[in-house]
């Protein structure tokens, strides 16, 4: 017997096990899982009452709320697509990709009314639902009704995440039923079955380290915490109030909370697992944490393009760790791919490199999480995807067992606070100031997020231009969390190679002379 594979029947699993028990707590509101299901359930309907056909694209711009979470499903029972869109983008950015993507509904926080004609300008026949003052309208015109698995393709398009790649233009990845439901399997079967578990959503959903939550968390029937936006003390609070067990933390997150003045006034005895992703985590950091929440740290790697968990750190029978800092070395690096997912580490002729843990080749991942390709862009698919097999574009090293060590990035991008930066994006709209000749940013270390974009420019002759202006200037160009945080203005011509292409790995160098710069997911 074939039973579609969609993320419907995890809704659906929680309705019937755990009806009463509280499923998702947002703030003062908490609902179980019967009424989490019964208002993903009036969502799809009133979507499907305001023109929804089946493929449409239904966006979000939102922080983590329950009606965030609700988009999860919604969409998808009304044979539509969820896509969230990332906060931190700036109007412009998000403009291009809703003329991308073509979205039939926006439900957008109050937050952003400001900026909604440029969305209507980038696509005219969009819709907009304001979440704090029309969502609940909205919803109670849809009627309350289980989805027929059987009605549902798993090969359709299910999720569409926009991310920002080397060339700095946005591409939509293409996630279906079939794939998403897959990775959650993956996900879950790496930890011990816990029904009492307490999962915080303490990274945006937008975000690909906080996206993979929500289907395999619905699917054990966990509580489900929502942290609208990150900060310590409502971290803390969280952890203590609802006795939490488990989040995922990119680095710089982590670093916030060690650094609180406020973490010895909260009880966080309840934590029993912390996912550390999105960015390289140091083995000093695993240990920091593993002190501070007395349980269990570990890195992992992904990327969206995998839905997004590929490999995580975790133990096996077969690692036997000489002492504690060699477990925190291990526990700070990629690991071993999850249920379902192939790694390999190749070379440019896509041939295995040796597993001794020295020799460098590139990451290629296959198996049921991998993306269906870009959304309207066969050409970069095609790059992405050969033979089977995804190319990540990150450099590591890998050994007899599968272990997977991050350390560098194919191509120049810059991930800092766990957000890719496209260091081509940044100096594009350097390039658009009139006063500049050449222009190229690097990523330099940084104590608190990892590494930060540097740029360093060169002015046209006889031209003027102070720091404070250019940086105004691109600030109205690029996000900003992609600005640079150093410039460097420089007289003479940036260094090239034999094409003509800025050499940037001799700019880089001087900034992590003596340091080693490792990449991680």
């Amino acid at each position: 017997m074939r039973v579609p594979l969609t993320p419907l029947r995890f809704l659906h699993r929680a309705i019937d096990l755990y009806p009463k028990k509280v499923g998702v707590v947002c703030g003062a509101k908490r609902f179980t899982y019967a009424e989490f299901g019964e208002r993903c359930q009036r969502l799809a309907s009133a979507l499907l009452r305001a023109g929804t056909q089946p493929g449409d694209r239904i966006a979000f711009l939102s922080f983590n709320t329950h009606r965030l979470l609700e988009g999860y499903y919604g969409p998808l029972q009304a044979h539509a697509a969820v896509m969230p869109l990332n906060v931190r983008l700036t109007p412009a950015e998000l403009a291009g990709i809703i003329r991308h993507a073509e979205p039939r509904i926006l439900f957008y926080e109050n937050d952003f009314s400001p900026i909604l004609d440029q969305f209507r300008a980038a696509h005219p026949a969009l819709r907009t639902v304001n979440l704090d003052h029309e969502y609940e309208d909205f919803l109670s015109t849809g009627v309350a009704a289980r989805a027929n698995i059987a009605d549902y393709d798993e090969t359709s398009l299910c999720e569409l995440f926009y991310t920002s790649g080397s060339t700095g233009a946005p591409k939509g990845v293409m996630l279906s039923h079939r794939t998403i439901y897959m990775h959650a399997q993956g996900a879950v079967g790496v930890f011990p079955p816990d029904d009492t578990a307490v999962d915080l959503h303490t990274i945006p959903l937008f975000h690909a380290n906080g996206w993979g939550k929500p289907q395999s968390a619905t699917m054990m029937g966990l509580k489900q915490v929502m942290v609208r936006r990150f900060d310590a003390p409502t971290v803390f609070g969280l952890i203590q109030s609802e006795r939490a067990t488990r989040m995922t933390l990119v680095p710089t997150m982590a670093n916030a909370l060690l650094l609180s003045p406020d973490i010895e006034k909260y009880d966080l005895s309840s934590m029993t697992a912390i996912m550390l992703g999105g960015a390289a985590a140091s083995p000093e950091l695993i240990q920091r944490m593993e002190r501070a929440f007395g349980c269990e740290v570990l890195g992992g790697y992904g990327l969206t393009e995998s839905s997004p968990v590929a490999t995580l750190s975790r133990s096996k029978s077969t690692l036997i760790y000489s002492d504690d800092a060699d477990r925190f070395f291990h526990q700070s690096m990629a690991g071993w791919p999850l249920p379902g997912v192939e790694v390999r580490v190749a070379d440019s002729e896509l041939r295995d490199v040796p597993r001794d843990m020295t020799t460098i080749g590139e990451v290629l991942i296959a198996g049921d999480l991998v993306m269906d390709g870009y959304y309207k862009d066969p050409e970069a698919t095609a790059a992405a995807i050969t033979d089977g097999w995804l190319h990540t574009g990150d450099m590591a090293v890998w050994n007899a067992d599968n272990f997977i060590h991050i350390v560098d990035r194919l191509k120049d991008i810059i991930i800092s606070g766990g957000e890719n930066i496209s260091s081509l994006e940044v100096e594009k709209a350097l390039m658009a100031h009139e006063a500049v000749a050449e222009a190229a940013v690097v990523g330099a270390p940084d104590p608190v997020w990892g590494e930060i974009p540097v740029a360093i420019v060169v002015l046209k002759p006889g031209a003027q231009c102070a720091e404070a202006e250019l940086h105004g200037f691109i600030a109205q160009r690029v996000a900003k969390f992609k600005l640079p945080r150093r410039y460097d203005f420089r007289p003479d011509p940036l260094p090239k190679g034999g094409t003509g292409k800025v050499q940037k790995r001799e700019l880089r160098e001087p900034f992590w002379h003596g340091k080693e710069r490792r990449v991680q997911g």
